[in-house]
């Protein structure tokens, strides 16, 4: 069973929790997908770069650019020039932020991931929370918005998408996931050569351990723009994690079958029973025409699921990657130790 842990208000826990921020990991690589940011990616590198030399020996950062189409290519490349510590990727087309983080993982170095968003939500700040709770031993650690900043209808596809997820993963940890993470590397070796198009790393995550926890910290507004995922996208999300990941809708459309087998029988019974009792079979057009259009549907679902599935089988055959790399900016740097 996954768990859900606080930070403790204790002052004696507090001390003791702030002498375990103190001392410092072996081995940090954070990992940022980055999609129209070239604003906002100077400021994340300077605070990053207050922080990191804090909570570890040697770090990087590996910065993904999911084929942006404003100027952050660049950017990451001035950055990189100027900090040894920066891994900038830049992929070949967008293939969304799963994939971005996907490639970012496995270019990983040290020995604890961490995973953020590029728009300042994540204050670098708070990592040290993250690392306090990895080091009481769990394998993955969340970090739950101490409260959301999105409008009703994103937090409502926020929670289909969570939903999903939580009969994907099977836990109730599943609610409290949020792209601001930190896990032992370790745990990616899992998925290490996963190759499909469509990529989930919490669901990922779950092929490589058990061991999750998720704590509260400072959820702040972006700094700029507004996010890429809209309603549409985030259902089409959980759908796609549905049918990537679990075989709950074939038992779905299985339990809708045999549902309609049961009515059909009673229809039937019914029928029989009201000719033998009244001598005349059951009138009206629309009866029949109800009955077809029914069980009609239920097959026209059925077979809609069984296509998604094979669907993905299709693309599966035809090996398309999950991502493909135009540019390794960072290969041959020495991260900053």
């Amino acid at each position: 069973m996954l768990d859900s842990i606080s930070m403790s208000t204790d002052p004696h826990v507090a001390t003791a929790q702030s002498e375990v921020a103190r001392s410092r990991w072996p081995g940090l690589s954070v990992t940022v997908p980055v999609y129209r940011s070239e604003q906002i990616l100077p400021e994340l590198v300077r605070r990053l770069g207050e922080v990191l030399p804090t909570l570890a020996e040697h770090y990087e950062l590996i910065l993904v650019n999911d084929s942006s189409p404003d100027g952050s290519w660049d950017v990451i490349l001035r950055l990189a020039e100027e900090h040894d510590w920066i891994h900038p990727i830049n992929l070949m087309r967008n293939y969304g932020q799963h994939n971005a983080l996907l490639c970012a993982i496995k270019s990983a170095q040290y020995g604890v991931i961490v995973t953020m968003d590029d728009d300042l939500q994540h204050p670098p700040e708070e990592i040290s929370k993250l690392l306090d709770a990895l080091a009481q031993g769990y394998d993955v650690v969340y970090g739950r918005p101490a409260q959301e900043q999105h409008g009703l209808l994103r937090d409502l596809a926020s929670l289909t998408t969570k939903l999903a997820l939580q009969n994907v993963m099977g836990a109730e940890i599943a609610s409290q996931v949020s792209a601001f993470r930190v896990f032992r590397t370790e745990v990616s070796t899992a998925f290490r050569h996963y190759e499909g198009s469509f990529v989930s790393i919490d669901v990922l995550l779950t092929w490589g351990t058990k061991r999750f926890a998720a704590i509260p910290v400072v959820h702040q507004a972006r700094a700029q723009g507004t996010s890429g995922y809209t309603f549409r996208r985030l259902v089409t999300h959980a759908m796609n994690m549905m049918t990537g990941f679990s075989t709950v809708p074939l038992q779905i459309a299985s339990l809708i079958g045999f549902m309609f087998t049961l009515f059909g029988m009673g229809v039937l019974v019914y029928v029989v029973v009201r000719y033998f009792l009244s001598g005349a079979p059951v009138p009206g057009f629309p009866f029949l025409a109800s009955i077809i259009a029914l069980f009609s549907g239920a097959q026209l679902f059925a077979l809609g699921i069984m296509g998604e599935y094979l669907a993905r089988m299709h693309f599966r055959s035809m090996q398309k990657p999950p991502y493909v790399v135009r540019e390794d900016a960072g290969s041959g740097r020495s991260p900053r130790s």
